[in-house]
Parts: structure tokens; C-alpha cells; sequence
């Protein structure tokens, strides 16, 4: 999980044919320069040289396969609401690296309201999530309220942000 600062950052300057390099390697980032360059009507150079510059900048974190977490035993999915007992920078701090090392959580986010974060969890049973929230989660240091929501379904699930 990357924790973004409280100051706002500012949007990358992209024109038309970097949103369509964005756009095709989301939807497939094994997809070579040359295959780019083709679909964007460029040489391959300077599509490289767009890549990089949208790596450098932060634009693109990072190349990832998407797995589908049924196929890899990890069938029941949990939305888990956590308020802390404490709300200070400190322990705000130690709650997130705990998080960070609890594989069984594959998103985590701060956010507004009620509760102080949600978390995206997923394991193999209800059994191993019972485990998982009986002998980690709830044990987490300044853990306040929990509540945990099971997935039904997916109805909709992207990573693609431009469109």
C-alpha cells in the first residue's frame, strides 16, 4: 500500500498519445513497444521514450499480473471497517506497518467517516478468515471497533483509470 501525503498532488501533464499508450497497456502491459507504437501511430522511440518518462514521473507505479483469487484458494473475500481506540500520528503509524505485513490484506485505505480505514481482505474459508481475524486482526495493537462484511459477489472489478 503506498500512503499518498495530505497535500494534494498535482496531475502529470498527458496528451492524446500518452492517455493511449496508458490506455493499452492497461488493458494488457505484456504488450511490446513496437505493438504500441502501431496502435498509437508512432515509432517505437518515441513510445519508449513516453514510457519511460510516465515511469519516472509516477504515472505508471508498476507492471502487475492480475490474479483471480478463487483459482488460488483465496475464495471468500471480506470488507473489514477498522476504527482505532487512539487517533494520533504515532499509533496511526504502527496500525499501518502492522497492516502491511498481514498478507491476508490486499488493499487497505484511510478513510472519512465512522470508521478509520477499510480494509479488502481475502483467505481460503470462512474458517481460515476466523483464524485470520480471532489470532491477527483483532489482536493488532489500538485496534478499536472491527466489523467485517462478506463479498456475495463481484459485480464490477477494474484498474483501469483511463478510459
Amino acid at each position: 500500500m503506498e500512503k499518498t501525503g495530505s497535500k494534494e498532488q498535482m496531475p502529470t501533464a498527458l496528451d492524446d498519445k500518452d492517455l493511449a499508450i496508458l490506455r493499452l497497456l492497461q488493458q494488457n502491459a505484456r504488450s511490446t513497444v513496437r505493438e504500441i507504437a502501431a496502435r498509437v501511430h508512432l515509432s517505437p522511440t518515441p513510445v519508449h521514450e513516453r514510457i519511460k518518462r510516465m515511469e519516472e514521473e509516477g504515472v505508471i507505479r508498476q507492471y502487475a499480473a492480475l490474479v483471480d483469487h478463487t483459482k488460488v484458494g483465496k475464495g471468500l473475500m471480506v470488507i473489514c471497517y477498522v476504527s482505532l481506540k487512539e487517533h494520533n500520528k504515532q499509533s496511526g503509524a504502527r496500525f499501518i506497518k502492522t497492516i502491511q505485513n498481514l498478507h491476508e490484506v490486499i488493499e487497505c485505505y484511510n478513510i472519512s467517516g465512522e470508521f478509520d480505514f477499510m480494509l479488502k481482505v481475502v483467505a481460503g474459508s470462512m474458517d481460515a478468515y476466523y483464524d485470520f481475524h480471532v489470532n491477527k486482526l483483532s489482536q493488532v495493537e489500538n485496534m478499536g471497533r472491527l466489523q467485517s462484511i462478506f463479498v456475495m459477489g463481484i459485480i464490477k472489478q477494474t484498474h483501469q483509470l483511463v478510459n
